[in-house]
């Protein structure tokens, strides 16, 4: 996308979906995890400079995880913008990337606080809801997003330690910070995890990363159910092939880079930006019979 049309276009633009990034061609590269979208060739759009807000959230108190890069900083970015205080989730080792979407977000004009950790530790994963609640003066917007991928061949190869992190920051992590997050979310509150199209065409060379997508929608639709009753609306986002630095951490092979989400309807990969609004929505009062659902943004693949 040339820098001209990243001035003009927003999220509001009426565009052909299929023709939106046209000649953005992503460069066969791998950083070693847990990587930096600063060293992307090419950088995803966040929607840096072209996401517009509206004041949807005016007011919220948001927690983020995974929010240093990809979907997640631009979530961050889009809830900014339209209002709300956001605490940022992310590995130390992402604290450039970290910084330089906190400074974005903070021109919104809005409390932005940055809490490092590793989500698969248990403590960590509590210890950063009481500092959100600290920091914010409480919470009303959880979105469980960090994860991990890592591509294997063979179910041979893959070892119990890559299982385990995968599972304990895939789902581990959105059980224990959910569970500390309950107990200070008042009614009109909103829960919203990151799940994928690897739940419904679960690739083979993903059978850790695909279990626990599919873990985190039966996780979101039976907590859904429990929480309604309470005023607390929980859902989820199934982002398909969506260009972040996860793909390029061993997320996908190399030599699959080059075709990257050409076999999606629209022929192409998503970026960052398409998915904040989905983000938004489900957070937003407007969504305010929605609970249970999984909202696909997947570029035309079905989900069921």
């Amino acid at each position: 996308m040339s820098d001209r049309t990243r001035e003009t276009r927003d999220q509001y633009t009426f565009t052909d979906p299929s023709k939106l990034y046209a000649g953005y061609d992503p460069k066969r590269q791998h950083q070693p995890e847990p990587g930096l979208d600063q060293k992307l060739d090419p950088k995803p759009d966040l929607g840096e400079d072209t996401y517009r807000g509206s004041g949807r959230l005016q007011g919220r108190k948001a927690l983020v995880t995974g929010a240093d890069s990809g979907i997640g900083a631009a979530t961050v970015i889009a809830y900014a913008r339209e209002g709300a205080d956001v605490v940022m989730s992310y590995l130390p080792e992402e604290e450039p990337d970290a910084q330089r979407v906190a400074a974005i977000a903070q021109d919104a004009g809005v409390q932005v606080v940055t809490v490092p950790g590793d989500l698969r530790d248990p403590a960590y994963c509590r210890d950063l809801v009481e500092r959100a609640v600290e920091a914010l003066g409480g919470l009303d917007l959880v979105v469980n997003n960090g994860g991990k991928q890592v591509y294997v061949e063979e179910i041979a190869d893959l070892s119990d330690e890559q299982f385990d992190d995968t599972f304990k920051t895939n789902v581990y992590a959105m059980f224990w910070i959910t569970k500390a997050a309950v107990p200070h979310l008042p009614p009109g509150s909103t829960i919203i995890n990151t799940t994928s199209i690897q739940a419904y065409e679960p690739s083979p060379i993903l059978v850790d990363y695909a279990s626990t997508k599919a873990t985190i929608n039966a996780f979101t639709k039976a907590l859904a159910q429990q929480l309604a009753p309470k005023g607390i609306r929980v859902n989820a986002v199934a982002p398909g092939p969506v260009w972040t630095v996860l793909q390029v951490t061993d997320g996908q092979p190399p030599e699959k880079l080059d075709e990257f989400g050409e076999n999606t309807p629209l022929g192409r990969m998503g970026q960052p930006a398409e998915l904040a609004p989905a983000f938004v929505f489900l957070a937003s009062a407007e969504s305010s019979y929605v609970a249970g659902e999984t909202l696909g943004v997947t570029g035309g693949k079905p989900t069921p």
